[in-house]
């Protein structure tokens, strides 16, 4: 059999690194303006930008996103470097979607992480629109224990498989397969965009069917949409992938519209969170983690210790954030929007 996936996947990051447009670099997060403290009342020292999520004590509110993974050399050093840096700083790390290693074995120890990362919190990943072509809860629970996965990510990606010629766009009835897959997994299960976002709407369908966690993933970063147009020869569709190459949901009005949701969801924000500022931005707006993948992709086919240089800069552009914010600890942070100015808050424009 032909693993039309496993190339898929190097495909995609030869066209990463080929076409820099394919992070669309909007800066959504740029928009939001944050309440300075020209007398925060801190020693930078005092200020502690850790964080508990899933019931562990992460050194910041980062997630390395879902990236790759495969029967390649390439794909194992990404993989194994971010594992190793993740283990190194603290911070939580997702896979790339596993489906790969249900049609081509030798992929799954491009997914065996847990050896090299003991302590990290790990996210295993399937595509839920899966669901509706053949994998059930046992296809689930593989991949969560090819990882050794604290959590499942079940992703969301319509836009793409619209894009691609052969792209599985049957979503009919997902809400009530992700539903099951919650209540039978015995693992927490993230629902996830992957650069379009999440509506208010979704997140009802979501929360009716006992899901508790959601990365919105909007738009501002990695389109794939862009990326998949690469690969399309028919005309068309190539313009269609473009066409929509921005489609979505900003990440930061994905985070506001959710705000009522709150009490019964724990948000994840990626898609275009470039900096510890944005990471600041995010949090305020109610995200408990904060997720990246673009930023690390160069860093991990180089070396573990190039993902830990991009990790620490980030801990200390947050930690700067919060000091310069007067906010000591992450509960004083995430959803504490009287920080914000302007349209985004309570203030008046400076």
């Amino acid at each position: 059999m032909t693993d039309t996936t496993n190339e898929r996947k190097l495909k995609h990051l030869r066209t990463i690194e080929s076409d820099p447009g394919s992070d669309r670099r909007r800066y959504y997060f740029d928009e939001i303006r944050l309440k300075h403290r020209a007398l925060p009342e801190l020693d930078i020292k005092d200020v502690d930008p850790s964080v508990e999520f899933m019931g562990r004590r992460l050194s910041f509110p980062l997630l390395i996103s879902s990236m790759t993974g495969g029967d390649h050399e390439l794909v194992r050093r990404i993989n194994f470097n971010l594992a190793k840096a993740a283990e190194a700083t603290g911070v939580a790390m997702g896979v790339g979607s596993q489906r790969v290693m249900f049609t081509n074995p030798v992929a799954r120890d491009s997914f065996e992480l847990r050896r090299l990362a003991p302590t990290t919190l790990l996210f295993a990943n399937l595509g839920a629109v899966q669901l509706n072509c053949g994998f059930t809860i046992e296809h689930c629970r593989k991949a969560v224990e090819t990882v050794g996965a604290d959590a499942l990510i079940l992703h969301l990606n319509p836009l793409q498989e619209a894009v691609q010629p052969d792209g599985d766009c049957n979503f009919a009835g997902l809400a009530a397969k992700i539903a099951e897959v919650a209540r039978q997994l015995g693992k927490p299960v993230i629902v996830k965009e992957v650069g379009a976002g999440i509506s208010a709407e979704d997140v009802r369908l979501l929360t009716d069917g006992g899901v508790r966690f959601v990365d919105v993933a909007g738009s501002g970063g990695t389109s794939w949409s862009r990326i998949e147009h690469h690969s399309l020869m028919e005309a068309e569709r190539r313009n269609l992938g473009l066409t929509f190459q921005d489609w979505g949901i900003p990440t930061p009005d994905a985070l506001r519209a959710l705000a009522p949701c709150r009490d019964r969801i724990t948000l994840i924000a990626s898609g275009g969170v470039r900096s510890g500022i944005d990471m600041a931005k995010a949090m305020i707006l109610g995200a408990s983690l904060c997720g990246m993948a673009s930023p690390f992709l160069k860093p991990a086919t180089e070396s573990a210790e190039a993902v830990i240089g991009v990790i620490e800069t980030l801990r200390r552009e947050l930690t700067t954030a919060m000091f310069l914010l007067g906010v000591s600890c992450m509960d004083k942070l995430i959803g504490r929007e009287e920080l914000l100015l302007g349209r985004w808050g309570d203030g008046e424009m400076g």
